[in-house]
């Protein structure tokens, strides 16, 4: 028994424009396809050649459907062919050009003219102090953890070192310009510290040189502790 022959073949129909995937009866005639293609390519009939390519990469065609009164079928399109359409006057039927960007006038501003508008996402932030144009105070403004450090009183430092006990007086308890956060002043008992009581210039409390370090609150414990004599330096930062 002979097999069937198709009746339709799905082809791809590539032009200047556009690209698509199509169903076609193979009975379908050159000329009736090309009325088809009108509608989808937006080029004119008169204006059509249609080649058949294996692939769209393929630079030889396989036929050229030159007479309109032939079937689909006569020219042997099978399943997934590309149906090339070329348009033959291009400057009536503006083919191409709706790709083509370079053509088309745009609308540019400078920085400065940019900057002068009011309908922009640079204007609508300043109006509402967004991001880098938010308020300086407002957007550092940080709320002040609660630290039970009295300044004056006697406290012991955490060491990493066993049975070495950093002793000396809170001085200072607060916010620095040297880090964030909440840091607590000490004036050692002996010369085992880091500055005076000022960093980088800032000073925030008084004492002798090497005495004084700034700690995080949680390495102070506070309450009654006794002064001793350290004979050697502690080897902190």
């Amino acid at each position: 028994m002979r097999p069937s022959q198709p009746i339709t073949a799905n082809v791809f129909v590539v032009s200047p424009d556009t690209r698509s995937e199509r169903r076609f009866d193979l009975g379908l005639t050159v000329g009736q396809l090309k009325n088809k293609l009108e509608l989808i390519t937006g080029i004119p009939v008169q204006n059509q050649e249609i080649s058949v390519h294996p692939s769209e990469n393929a630079t030889e065609a396989l036929a050229i459907l030159a007479d309109d009164s032939k079937p689909l079928g006569f020219y042997g399109i099978s399943d997934w062919q590309v149906l090339k359409v070329t348009d033959l006057n291009p400057a009536a039927s503006f083919t191409g050009q709706l790709t083509d960007t370079s053509q088309v006038d745009k609308f540019e501003l400078t920085e400065t003219e940019y900057a002068q508008r009011q309908d922009t996402v640079l204007a609508y932030k300043q109006r509402n102090k967004i991001g880098r144009f938010a308020d300086k105070a407002e957007g550092e403004q940080q709320e002040t953890p609660s630290v039970d450090i009295p300044v004056g009183a006697r406290c012991e430092v955490e060491s990493a070192e066993e049975d070495f006990r950093k002793r000396g007086t809170v001085r200072y308890v607060g916010p620095t310009e040297f880090a964030k956060g909440i840091w607590v002043g000490i004036e050692y008992d002996e010369p085992i510290g880091k500055n005076d009581g000022s960093v980088k210039g800032k000073r925030y409390f008084q004492c002798q040189p090497n005495c004084g370090v700034f700690v995080k609150p949680e390495r102070v414990k506070v309450g009654d502790f006794p002064v001793e004599e350290v004979d050697f330096e502690d080897e902190e930062m």
